[in-house]
């Protein structure tokens, strides 16, 4: 929001009306609601879970032993926020990070932090997984 600040032109002594802030932080807020997104740990641990893969919710439910309509809210959550994309596949959706570099962010917010890159979750290196009963975990016959 713009704040209009009177001052005094010497010159003509009247008041003349100035627009502070012009700049309305556009980068600033979608960096700010970016990073809100990101704001909790079992977000990440979800973004960790997915990996550089995809996975579908039954997946995660197995992964995480979250309940699907939990792991569902965060997903829709991160979707609408464009830190992950989907697929569709008969009745499954496949979610995917939108941006690998997502992972840099998330390290290098770790080493600011002085934690090892150690303390964060791994990153999922295979997208199947023994309980899950997608088409993606389990070959059809």
């Amino acid at each position: 929001m713009a704040i209009i600040k009177p001052f005094t032109n010497s010159n003509h002594g009247c008041i003349i009306f100035s627009i502070m802030n012009m700049n309305t932080g556009k980068a600033e807020t979608q960096v700010a609601d970016y990073l809100k997104i990101l704001g909790s740990p079992f977000r990440i641990k979800i973004l960790f879970s997915i990996g550089y893969g995809e996975a579908c919710v039954c997946h995660l439910e197995a992964m995480l032993n979250k309940r699907q309509a939990y792991i569902s809210q965060h997903l829709m959550v991160m979707r609408d926020g464009g830190i992950l994309d989907t697929r569709r596949d008969g009745k499954y959706i496949y979610y995917r990070v939108a941006d690998k570099n997502l992972f840099n962010l998330l390290k290098s917010t770790a080493g600011i932090l002085n934690l090892s890159s150690d303390s964060l979750p791994e990153l999922a290196e295979s997208t199947k997984h023994i309980r899950c009963d997608c088409p993606q975990c389990h070959n059809k016959p």
